[in-house]
């Protein structure tokens, strides 16, 4: 591992806008299987190949976007990019991340309109998946290791595991966590967790989860771009949470769409690689068109790096107070905890059958003993996942 000093967040300017590009445009076209499974491609790529920052910069990173609201991994991309680039940076890596799923999701959703159906992608995402897997644990075990320093950090691992199995919010998980170890700090440090908590909640707008609903409209793009902001300011959680707030206004509300074609949306964003909220872009093309798809992505996904351009700053500075950096601390054991789950569902519903099992046995082999390209094992899961459905 590379010494923290190596790599300063607070100076920029250290990767040039090209390659961040290259590296994002790639992620964002192979990039299959959630947040989790982004979040880990992300942490093999700068950590291990690159090296451009340490675990403990990346963890610190992955805590920080689990407390504001929008796409986790869209946020992980943004905030890589702003370390090695600054401003210019930040916009380039986020954008790159996104632009391949969004032309993916405009291409179907041409073929949904033009022909009344999905494409085809069982065969694919059967061998892509169960690889995923094996991505997503390798990451856990180094992030796990970096994360889990000390027994207290241990415990709150566990007890947010727990937690999250019983169903309990992600947010309450993650502050409940940052707070209890903060409250550790105190009694073993005499330190002042309350000032250190406000410090580190730099004014995420999570009260607006409880907003009141948004007054019936009309369609039009004006409208449908402020939907699309709103949701993408207030929405943490997974993609589940994404679908309960798309089908209150869009279906139940405004009656945009049928249940079927919010359905359809919500599958186009999981069958395709990049960020689930791509799930936008389907609906903006159904309803307006190319306009409408540019105009429902561009909603969604702006948020995300205005949060990061305010919040990105101030990550440094947190982690050099003893306190604020004890939030942190357990803010990032928390994040492990939750990235753990969201794995072993996806497990559930990936390890299917003999032939995924040893897919996934395969991949972990490679990926430990042959530090072997994520790309490639996706590429691989792909193949063998047509070849075995005769497409």
């Amino acid at each position: 591992m590379t010494d923290e000093s190596q790599v300063e967040p607070e100076s920029p300017s250290q990767t040039s806008l090209w390659e961040l590009a290259r590296l994002f445009l790639r992620l964002g076209t192979i990039a299959f299987g959630g947040p989790a499974a982004h979040i880990a491609m992300m942490e093999d790529e700068v950590v291990r190949r690159r090296q451009w920052m340490t675990r403990e910069q990346f963890l610190d990173l992955l805590g920080a976007t689990n407390l504001i609201p929008g796409p986790n991994s869209t946020e992980m991309a943004i905030h890589i990019g702003h370390v090695r680039a600054g401003m210019p940076g930040l916009i380039v890596a986020g954008a790159s991340f996104v632009l391949p799923a969004v032309l993916i999701v405009t291409a179907i959703a041409w073929a949904y309109v033009r022909y009344r159906t999905l494409p085809v992608a069982g065969a694919i995402l059967y061998g892509v998946q169960p690889v995923i897997i094996a991505v997503v644990l390798q990451a856990l075990w180094g992030l796990g290791r970096t994360a889990v320093k000390t027994r207290p950090l241990a415990v709150l691992g566990i007890v947010s595991l727990i937690l999250n199995f019983a169903g309990v919010n992600e947010l309450i998980v993650l502050f409940g966590a940052g707070a209890a170890a903060c409250l550790w700090h105190w009694i073993t440090r005499t330190a002042e967790p309350a000032k250190a908590a406000r410090s580190f909640l730099f004014g995420s707008p999570s009260f607006l989860l409880q907003a009141t609903a948004t007054p019936a409209a009309s369609f039009g793009l004006w409208p449908l771009f402020l939907f699309f902001l709103k949701v993408g300011s207030v929405l943490f959680g997974s993609g589940y949470v994404l679908v309960a707030f798309l089908r209150a206004d869009l279906v139940d509300r405004w009656h945009w769409l049928s249940n079927d074609q919010l359905l359809d949306a919500v599958a186009v964003g999981q069958i395709t690689p990049g960020p689930v909220f791509t799930t936008a872009t389907f609906i903006g093309y159904i309803l307006g068109g190319v306009r409408g798809a540019a105009v429902a992505t561009a909603g969604i996904f702006l948020p995300a790096f205005v949060f990061v351009a305010i919040s990105g700053p101030l990550i440094p500075r947190i982690r050099r107070s003893p306190t604020a950096g004890a939030f942190l601390d357990g803010v990032n054991a928390a994040s492990i905890a939750l990235m753990a789950v969201v794995t072993f569902l996806l497990g559930k519903a990936a390890l299917v059958d003999i032939p995924t099992i040893l897919l996934a046995l395969t991949s972990a082999f490679l990926l430990i003993r042959f530090r072997l390209n994520s790309v490639w094992l996706i590429t691989g899961g792909a193949v063998v996942g047509m070849l075995l459905h005769g497409v």
